[in-house]
């Protein structure tokens, strides 16, 4: 673990969250929820490309990692939210 924890790049990270936040919510199609981690990677990807001007495979890896540890994040803080919801009620 880590190994892909000096990857993970904060300002990839966060748009490719915001992002996936924003596609998950403004759609209301059901059918392009599978696609978001796909997404993530992407903008991660084309993030960590801008930020460094360049591309290089520690690049790629680095928005890959950055864009996938998004959708982890978004259902960690999500299930975080749940589990507090049903416990107030």
């Amino acid at each position: 673990m880590e190994t892909l924890e000096q990857f993970i790049v904060v300002i990839p990270t966060l748009v490719a969250l915001c992002v996936g936040w924003l596609v998950k919510n403004v759609i209301p199609s059901d059918a392009v929820n599978r696609f978001i981690p796909l997404i993530a990677a992407v903008v991660g990807v084309g993030m960590n490309i801008w930020l460094n001007m360049g591309f290089t495979p520690q690049v790629l890896v680095g928005g890959l990692v950055s864009g996938l540890a998004s959708t982890g994040m978004y259902e960690l803080f999500n299930q975080f939210v749940k589990k507090n919801s049903k416990a107030e009620k």
